[in-house]
C-alpha cells in the first residue's frame, strides 16, 4: 500500500496495518472514539487501531463561554494537526464540533447513526420530579450554548439563564456540588453514551428547543487522499442521518453561522422526503425566524462505480446516491436564502455584535 503507513507483526508473525485514531481527551471523546473502533474492528478483523489522545483549546480554556473565544475549530484544531503530520490516519469527533467548512485535504469520511440529537434538562437533585415549567421563578438554569439559550428564555421567561462551562462531567459536578443552578441543559446523545441516562428529567422538543447542527452524530475526519482509508470508513456513513446533516450544515454555511450566533435546526427523514426546519434567533429569543421546507431524497444504493467523487459541506460520501446529497445540500442552501430574505443577516450580526461586547 502506498503512503506513510504504520504496520506491525502480531503474535502469530501476520503483518497488519495499524489505523491510529485520534481523539479528544475527554471521557466522553474516549467512549465514542472507543464504540467507532469497536465497529471498525467488527468489519475489519484484520486491522490493528491504536488510540491517540489528546487536548484541544476547547478543553483547555475552561472559565470563558466558547461563544467568546472566537475560534471556529476549538475542538478540532490540534486532532487535524496531527492528521496533517500524519500521527494519526482517522480522528473522531462530535459533528456539531466540526466547522462547515474544513482545512484544505481534509473530509468528513463517514457519519454514523445519529443518537437522539435533542437537548435534555438535568436537574439539581433538590428539584427532582419537576420540569422546566414547574421550577419556582426565578430560577438558575446553566448552559454553554447561545442557542439554548436564546431559544428557552423565549419559552420559559421565568427561568433565568447563565453560562456553565467544563465537559459532561464537571458540568454535573458543578450542579449536584454547588447550590448555583437549578438545572442544566446538556445534549441528550452526551449523557446517553456516557450511561447517564437516569439524570436525564426532561427531553427537549423541537417545541421548546431545537437542536445543533449536526447534533448526536459522530463523524469521522480523514486526510482527502487517503483512498483506502476513505473507503474503509465510508462503510459507517447512515444514510438518512448523511443527508440530514448535510441539510443542516448547507443551512449553517449559508448563514454564515457558527458557535457565535443562535442558530437551531430539525430535520426528518419520511418517505424519501426530506424535511428541514431552521431558525435564527436574537440572544434573548425575541427575535425570531423560522421557517421549513422539504425535498424528495430518493436513496439509491445501487451508485454507479463511475461515480465522480463529490464533496457536500466538506462531506465525502461516494456510498450515497449524489442526487440524494445534491438534494439535501441545496435545501439547506434554499432554506438559509429564504430566512436571510426575511431579514436574518440582522438578527445574526446583531446577536454577534452583543455577544462580542458582553
Amino acid at each position: 500500500m502506498d503512503g506513510p503507513f504504520k504496520y506491525i507483526r502480531e503474535g502469530n508473525g501476520k503483518v497488519s496495518r495499524v489505523i491510529r485514531m485520534g481523539t479528544r481527551k475527554s471521557q466522553l471523546a474516549r467512549i465514542q472514539t472507543d464504540s467507532v473502533a469497536s465497529t471498525l474492528k467488527e468489519l475489519y478483523p484484520d486491522v490493528h487501531l491504536e488510540i491517540v489522545a489528546m487536548s484541544t483549546i476547547g478543553d483547555k480554556i475552561l472559565d470563558t463561554a466558547l461563544s467568546k473565544i472566537g475560534e471556529k475549530s476549538l475542538f478540532t484544531k490540534e486532532l487535524e494537526n496531527a492528521l496533517e503530520r500524519n500521527e494519526v490516519d482517522i480522528v473522531v469527533h462530535s459533528l456539531k464540533d466540526l466547522p462547515t467548512s474544513l482545512p484544505p485535504g481534509f473530509t468528513i469520511g463517514a457519519i454514523l447513526q445519529r443518537e437522539n440529537p435533542h437537548d435534555a434538562v438535568v436537574l439539581h437533585p433538590k428539584n427532582a420530579g419537576l420540569t422546566l415549567d414547574s421550577l419556582p421563578e426565578k430560577s438558575v438554569i446553566g448552559t454553554s450554548s447561545l442557542r439554548r439559550a436564546a431559544q428557552l428564555k423565549k419559552r420559559f421567561p421565568q427561568l433565568e439563564f447563565e453560562n456553565i462551562r467544563g465537559n459532561l462531567n464537571t458540568r454535573l459536578k458543578k450542579l449536584d456540588e454547588k447550590d448555583d443552578y437549578a438545572a442544566i441543559i446538556l445534549a441528550a446523545a452526551g449523557l446517553k453514551r456516557m450511561g447517564w441516562e437516569n439524570r436525564i428529567s426532561q427531553i427537549l422538543g423541537p417545541e421548546d428547543c431545537m437542536y445543533a447542527v449536526g447534533q448526536g452524530a459522530l463523524a469521522v475526519e480523514v486526510r482527502a487522499q487517503d483512498k483506502d482509508i476513505l473507503e474503509m470508513v465510508s462503510v459507517l456513513h447512515h444514510p438518512d442521518t448523511v443527508l440530514r446533516c448535510i441539510s443542516e450544515r448547507a443551512f449553517l454555511k449559508q448563514l454564515e453561522g457558527g458557535c457565535s450566533v443562535p442558530v437551531a435546526v430539525h430535520t426528518e427523514v419520511k418517505e424519501s422526503k426530506l424535511y428541514l426546519t431552521g431558525a435564527v434567533y436574537s440572544l434573548d429569543g425575541a427575535d425570531c425566524l423560522k421557517d421549513t421546507m422539504q425535498t424528495c431524497v430518493e436513496i439509491d444504493n445501487k451508485v454507479s462505480e463511475s461515480t465522480p467523487e463529490c464533496v457536500h459541506v466538506a462531506v465525502t460520501a461516494n456510498s450515497i446516491s449524489s442526487s440524494a446529497l445534491d438534494a439535501a445540500e441545496k435545501l439547506g442552501m434554499d432554506l438559509a436564502n429564504v430566512l436571510l430574505n426575511k431579514g436574518a443577516k440582522d438578527i445574526l450580526t446583531t446577536a454577534r455584535k452583543l455577544n462580542d461586547a458582553r
